[in-house]
């Protein structure tokens, strides 16, 4: 009962306390969601980047055009070997049949295209479509390809190459680029944040250093003197948590709204805001922990090497 008399006691004193110093929170507060927000908006970068590269590797094969004359056996220990490379995630062997099938299929529309092959003058060569499971490694099959054992079943280069090798290349690099920047930021703003919530903590206890000298004269404990303090490191992480999250919903409801737009360059927003309107609670969640976090560790270091306790 005592515990629970003073853990309350803890509560409101930092409560009060927040209060009282709300002109020196303010600053902390502020910093503390410019952070926060960071953090959100890298969480969803990331989430949708991921979502867009998935997109973009499925829509991607690597066609592999082989000779008329390769033997079935040196196209089946092809397939064989392109089956066992670690960056890919399938492989797909379709015989002249099936390729003039499929651009039968793909031309059903064109007529003049449809005239021009006929199936006893099929010139279109026997296929290998080679589906990646990592843009970042594609340069892992495209090595394999263009090995002379390999090039020689080839009749013409494979389908990565030129424009399309050019844009997959900017496409991943460009996301490596702004990941790194996202994760920069992040740590330079929770840095700035937790040396401003540490310097916020100071002045507090300068500002009380009558009221705390009194209280270790009337033998208050160390918990009982740092307790006020972490707590209101506690309120500025849980009102910068919420803050942050509800400027990234407003965000989205601006875009959405005025802007009309579904995407900003490869930032697909309309998957970005479904992501976040399905996991709202849990990213509230991780930014309000986050904040408390932060709060906690500043406020904790700023008590322990300016309350001593020794308060002159």
């Amino acid at each position: 009962m005592k515990n629970l008399t003073t853990f309350l006691r803890i509560i409101h004193n930092g409560i009060v306390g927040f209060i009282r110093s709300f002109s020196l929170a303010v600053a902390a507060i502020a910093v503390m969601v410019i952070t926060l927000t960071i953090v959100l908006f890298s969480i969803l970068t990331n989430v949708t980047f991921g979502n867009t590269i998935a997109q973009i590797t499925s829509q991607i094969d690597i066609s592999v055009y082989l000779n008329n004359s390769d033997s079935s056996q040196q196209t089946t220990s092809l397939v064989n070997s392109l089956k066992k490379l670690p960056d890919v995630q399938s492989v797909q062997y379709l015989n002249k049949t099936q390729v003039l099938k499929a651009y039968e299929n793909q031309n059903s529309s064109n007529q003049q295209l449809l005239n021009a092959i006929s199936v006893t003058s099929n010139p279109l060569p026997a296929t290998i479509n080679i589906k990646p499971q990592n843009l970042n490694q594609i340069s892992v099959i495209k090595n394999y390809l263009n090995q002379p054992s390999v090039v020689a079943l080839q009749s013409d280069p494979p389908s990565y190459s030129g424009n399309k090798e050019l844009a997959i290349n900017r496409i991943t690099k460009a996301t490596n680029i702004l990941r790194d920047i996202g994760v920069i930021a992040v740590v330079a703003f929770v840095i700035v944040s937790a040396l401003i919530i540490f310097n916020t903590i100071q002045m507090t206890i300068f500002n009380r250093r009558d009221e705390i000298r009194t209280m270790r004269l009337l033998g208050a404990n160390k918990i009982f003197i740092r307790g006020p303090f972490i707590v209101e490191s506690i309120i500025y992480g849980l009102l910068a948590g919420i803050l942050s999250v509800l400027i990234i919903n407003e965000v989205f409801v601006t875009v959405s709204s005025t802007l009309k737009a579904s995407s900003l360059g490869l930032l697909d927003i309309s998957y970005s805001n479904t992501y976040f309107d399905n996991n709202f609670f849990k990213l509230l969640l991780i930014q309000v922990l986050i904040g408390v976090l932060i709060g906690v560790v500043s406020s904790y270091s700023a008590t322990r090497k300016y309350l001593k306790f020794k308060v002159r």
